[in-house]
């Protein structure tokens, strides 16, 4: 990937590693360690190794910008979402622990956390049913779930010269829900 947009662009001044998955089991108990490979793999493994190739990247050029996906489940916990949450709470960990280790190098690496936003995994997680729709608006402040394009908003913030004295951070995207 890396190595494919340094070819046609010549550098890699951005990168946004967004991807996650959510277990199919709400019960701790329940969860196999199959689960739990699967999860930490796509989670946290997929931006770990994004990143490892991506700073390599920057570091030849001296400069660079990475948001990695979190979620709102990164900073606080919900029940019934174990793996997730701590998936969650990892990435904004690796998020800063690299953020500290590259920022002198002109890398700047941060974190967007989005609550409930109008995806496929939003419609999976309620099962299309307006009553846990309404149920999951109902946690947000703001009164409504976020769109993708209010996520894509922060990233590129976060991504340009705008946001050039922030590194380490980590930026809700969430209606107010962890304000709470």
């Amino acid at each position: 990937m890396v190595n494919k947009a340094v070819g046609v662009f010549g550098r890699l001044d951005i990168a946004f590693n967004n991807a996650g998955t959510v277990g199919e089991n709400p019960s701790m108990i329940e969860q196999t360690e199959a689960e739990y490979d699967r999860i930490m793999s796509v989670n946290v493994k997929g931006v770990w190794l994004s990143m490892k190739y991506e700073i390599a990247q920057m570091l030849k050029q001296g400069s660079g910008s990475i948001v990695n996906t979190a979620s709102a489940n990164g900073v606080v916990a919900l029940p019934g979402v174990p793996l997730y949450t701590a998936s969650k709470h990892a990435v904004v960990g690796l998020t800063k622990a690299a953020a500290l280790q590259y920022a002198k190098a002109g890398i700047r690496i941060n974190v967007v956390a989005p609550a409930a936003i109008e995806t496929d995994m939003f419609e999976a997680a309620t099962g299309g049913q307006d009553e846990a729709k309404a149920y999951i608006t109902g946690l947000h402040p703001i009164g409504r779930v976020g769109t993708p394009l209010e996520v894509a908003n922060a990233v590129l913030f976060l991504s340009s010269d705008l946001a050039s004295f922030i590194t380490g951070e980590t930026l809700m995207v969430d209606g107010g829900y962890v304000a709470q």
